[in-house]
């Protein structure tokens, strides 16, 4: 990751929680700290130098990703941004109130789109997924309905890395005048993003096919706490927030001036290299997933194997607790996560992958890399060691329970 985050033999590999702090966002955000803090909203000249900052950062944003800089509303971050726009573009725009997302979308999607069901009626249909978690472009087509008010899959899944069609799936959508969301936080990393509303404007992918689309600063680099949702200025949208009317009013709250400033240069940074990062990031994670699938008894990958994010390697080893894979490779110094940083402390499998057909107590073992910069040899056979110590000890450990039992039998 240039100008900040792990060097080829860190064992920080947990970007999809998130990534490194670039040199480039620290710079920025100590930038706005000394030349004084000041609220972008107040008329004076201190103020007027913080909106300065805040309007160039957007327009950092927009210009990254090909969209306009009004199309770009600054938030708290990605949860904050999916739950304005499933909320908000369904009750500015209720139709029939009929909803449909994926059985493997972000707790913030999934969780925004039930509490429309539960307080405002809305009905929801979910979407199943394959074994490596695509979602099926006739699936889609057979849930949506004519008074389907939107449809929300998100472009990649950052437990599973699988990458999803979104244009094919949001031509379905289009087809009976419904709105599309994607939640891009894991992908727009380290993927050609773009919301250009023209064909070619700024690439294609996903582009002019949806309507709006959400962005987290950590994931690119940037600090925490701040996002975006970047969502077409000509679409009505009820906001979540209400007061003083910051953010074209559609969200409230005296802005983030050094967050914003530091998201606004990872991203440009990000933007800038992401082509080059991201043939360098699939050539370590197709190393890893090699070696891990050859000398790890039991591992399996998860996911789609080729339509996966650059970075992202995700597995399951059987007969092995995921949380003295996790607890064993801290120790070796290897940061790594059992999947979504987002359900961090829950015992119970990931729905996830339950989704994907793994049973209950393989869903257990999941493991997940994700590679903030490319790793070296030697990183991947250090991984390889404490996975294969973790299974040998596993194995004995099981053996003997068998042997006593048989005993006591």
């Amino acid at each position: 990751m240039t100008g900040g985050g792990a060097g080829a033999g860190s064992g920080y590999l947990d970007a999809a929680a998130t990534a490194p702090l670039r040199a480039s966002a620290r710079a920025a955000m100590l930038a706005v700290w000394d030349a004084g803090q000041a609220n972008a909203s107040s008329v004076h000249a201190a103020g007027a130098r913080s909106r300065a900052v805040v309007e160039e950062a957007r327009g950092r944003v927009a210009a990254a990703f090909g969209a306009r800089p009004g199309e770009v509303l600054f938030t708290s971050g990605g949860t904050e941004a999916n739950a304005l726009a499933i909320t908000g573009l369904a009750l500015a725009r209720p139709r029939g109130r009929h909803l449909v997302v994926s059985a493997i979308e972000h707790s913030s999607v999934l969780e925004s789109a039930r509490f429309l069901e539960r307080v405002f009626g809305f009905e929801l249909s979910v979407v199943p997924v394959d074994a490596r978690g695509r979602v099926a472009p006739e699936a889609v087509a057979e849930a949506l309905r004519p008074d389907t008010t939107l449809l929300s899959v998100g472009l990649a899944n950052g437990e599973i890395g699988t990458v999803q069609a979104i244009g094919e799936l949001a031509a379905h959508a289009r087809a009976v005048g419904a709105l599309v969301h994607t939640d891009a936080v894991q992908a727009a990393a380290t993927l050609p993003v773009s919301f250009a509303e023209a064909p070619g404007e700024a690439g294609a992918w996903p582009g002019h096919s949806v309507d709006a689309m959400t962005l987290a600063s950590h994931k690119f680099g940037g600090p925490q706490g701040v996002g975006a949702l970047l969502v077409r200025t000509r679409l009505p949208l009820e906001p979540m927030l209400h007061g003083g009317g910051q953010e074209r009013g559609l969200r409230s709250g005296t802005e983030n001036v050094a967050g914003i400033a530091g998201f606004g240069a990872a991203v440009a940074e990000s933007a800038a290299e992401v082509g080059t990062q991201a043939l360098a990031l699939m050539a370590s994670r197709d190393a890893l997933v090699a070696r891990v699938r050859d000398a790890v008894p039991g591992a399996a990958l998860t996911g789609d194997p080729e339509e996966r994010l650059p970075g992202h390697a995700s597995f399951t080893v059987r007969g092995v607790s995921g949380e003295s894979l996790l607890v064993a490779l801290d120790a070796a110094g290897l940061a790594v996560s059992s999947g979504s940083a987002c359900a961090a402390g829950r015992s119970e499998p990931s729905p996830t992958l339950l989704a994907l057909g793994i049973a209950p107590e393989v869903a257990q073992s999941a493991l997940r890399f994700t590679l903030p910069d490319p790793i070296d040899d030697e990183t991947i056979e250090r991984i390889v060691r404490v996975l294969r110590a973790e299974v040998a000890r596993a194995g004995a450990v099981g053996g003997r329970a068998l042997d006593e039992g048989a005993a006591l039998s």
